[in-house]
């Protein structure tokens, strides 16, 4: 055994430096679309500052990112050099580089505050009871269906019922929005091919023709007592700057596709990790009060946004290495969750963990404005089930989503007895 042992180590360690060497994030192999953290491994210990054939850099450890968020003016969100060559001037360039999430100060900072405002504590109070309402009656509809695909008959439908009520929109349109939101955040991915580009363009028009009737009838009648998101992004105003319709449509749209598509992530992953898991689900369901570090350890170990950018504005220097002003940096926030400098044995689910550092919802001003609404979403919605189908199992293979920034299943096949 011995003799087999120092053979085969110095083969796995050449193994994972050429994993990390052949890395590169914007031409993805079919095995990083299915298990990222082999590569994030290799490059946490060989390569954590990564040099991209393309030259860009991939970040992947946690003090890294930790940096990166908490220097806006360093490291800009602006996507505008970014995105014109991938998107040209169409619809999907005036949305992405529009968006709350793709713009640096001062419009990010006045559009934050206005929707962070609104998604006040009193908010998220008044959110739950109709909340739990929400999730019971799914697990009703669900018990009459001994199988059923957990993403489409479940994970999906309460981001999007929780967002629609947010921003008032009437509940017979909403179910085109996640068809909206999936073709929109899906074209962020690299290499796409020019179907799903035109997809992508066609559903921002869509989105926007929805929103222009949507958001007029609003304004014709808004009261002072309205206090919801889009009363409050209509009314906006700041050192005599307003929003354009343009602008309000794009927030609109980014907040209900990123309301939707974290928290649909997040519930799956949480349910698919904790099924691979017996031993911790069985520590939740006997100990309901670990949910909330539970929910904390999901979001760290299988993060439902696994990748971001900046742009340095500078030069600037990691890990002994010059990087010149204007280079692209992509965020490895997915390897940032599993880095062991970070996290002791990061590759293992511990429901105790808690922790509260991980970069799920970025950092900074950039943090995600929706963090307490998705949190709140995954903490009902996980122990429900557990709770109301105990022997609930996979029943078939799950298929994942062909994407690298955003991490989630296209379909979790699941079976209750």
């Amino acid at each position: 055994m011995t003799g087999i042992s120092t053979i085969n180590v110095p083969a796995e360690r050449e193994d994972l430096r050429a994993l990390a060497e052949a890395f590169d994030p914007t031409r993805p192999t079919e095995a990083f679309y299915e298990d990222p953290y082999p590569t994030y491994r290799a490059l946490h210990r060989f390569d954590p500052v990564h040099a991209c054939p393309d030259g860009s850099y991939f970040l992947a450890r946690h003090a890294d990112l930790h940096r990166v968020y908490r220097d806006p003016r360093t490291f800009s969100s602006d996507k505008q050099k970014q995105f014109r060559p991938k998107f040209g001037d169409g619809p999907l360039y005036e949305h992405h580089t529009t968006s709350l999430v793709f713009n640096d100060p001062p419009l990010h900072t006045h559009v934050r505050k206005a929707i962070g405002d609104a998604l006040s504590q009193k908010t998220l109070v008044a959110m739950e009871p109709p909340l739990r309402a929400l999730v019971q009656r799914l697990l009703d509809g669900l018990e009459k269906k001994p199988e059923f695909d957990f993403m489409d008959d479940f994970a999906s439908i309460i981001p999007v019922e929780v967002i629609g009520n947010l921003l008032r929109i009437p509940r017979e349109d909403r179910g085109r929005l996640r068809r909206w939101a999936a073709a929109i955040l899906g074209a962020l991915e690299f290499n796409l091919p020019k179907e799903k580009l035109e997809l992508g363009n066609q559903c921002v028009r869509e989105f926007v023709d929805y929103l222009r009737d949507f958001v007029a009838d609003r304004r014709g009648n808004l009261s002072d007592d309205d206090d919801d998101i889009l009363s409050r992004l209509i009314r906006w105003e700041s050192e005599g700057l307003r929003l354009s319709d343009a602008q309000l449509y794009h927030q609109c749209i980014f907040l209900l596709n990123a309301g939707h598509e974290t928290t649909t992530n997040l519930i799956g992953n949480g349910m698919h990790a904790l099924l691979a898991h017996p031993e911790e689900a069985e520590r939740l369901r006997r100990d309901p009060s670990l949910i909330r570090s539970a929910v904390e350890e999901v979001l760290r170990f299988e993060s439902p946004v696994q990748l971001g950018n900046r742009l340095t504005t500078c030069g600037v220097e990691f890990g002994g290495l010059r990087i010149p002003a204007g280079t692209t940096l992509t965020l490895g926030i997915g390897a940032a969750n599993r880095d062991p400098a970070a996290y002791p044995d990061p590759d293992r689910l511990d429901i105790s963990r808690n922790p509260r550092d991980h970069l799920a919802f970025g950092g900074g001003i950039h943090t995600c404005v929706g963090l307490n609404v998705a949190r709140l979403e995954a903490r009902i919605a996980i122990p429900a089930v557990l709770d109301r189908f105990p022997e609930m199992r996979l029943n078939g293979v799950p298929r994942r989503d062909h994407r690298a920034r955003f991490r989630g299943f296209a379909s979790l096949p699941m079976a209750i007895r």
